[in-house]
């Protein structure tokens, strides 16, 4: 008899995982790890000039991080379709459906 398919959870967001993921394809988090707790940022007291500049610093790296992490849970996402039927079936139907809408517009474009 074969191992179930849903083996584990992410300790980060619950989801379920199977036996061989080593990062949460919900989250992102490296299964086995809990996350890391953000220490407190300190802001020294600075004119209003550079404290509007140093916010739009702290967004632009928070989102570099957001993009890094969306990034890195696709091509985990990618790779797990390799042994996941589901998500494999799911990747391919999106395939599919975008070739649909490709011909239906050049249909259109032509006829």
């Amino acid at each position: 008899m074969s191992d179930p398919e849903i083996a584990r959870r992410c300790s980060h967001c619950g989801v379920s995982l199977s036996q061989r993921a080593t990062y949460c394809p919900q989250c992102g988090e490296k299964i086995g790890e809990d996350p890391a707790p953000t220490p407190p940022t300190v802001t020294a007291v600075a004119p209003v000039q550079s404290q509007h500049l140093s916010g739009i610093a702290g967004v632009a790296d928070n989102v570099r991080d957001r993009v890094e992490k969306i990034r890195h849970v696709s091509s985990v996402m990618i790779d797990q379709a390799a042994y996941d039927p589901s998500l494999r079936f799911l990747l391919v139907a999106a395939a599919v459906f975008v070739l649909f809408l490709l011909l239906l517009i050049l249909s259109k474009v032509i006829g």
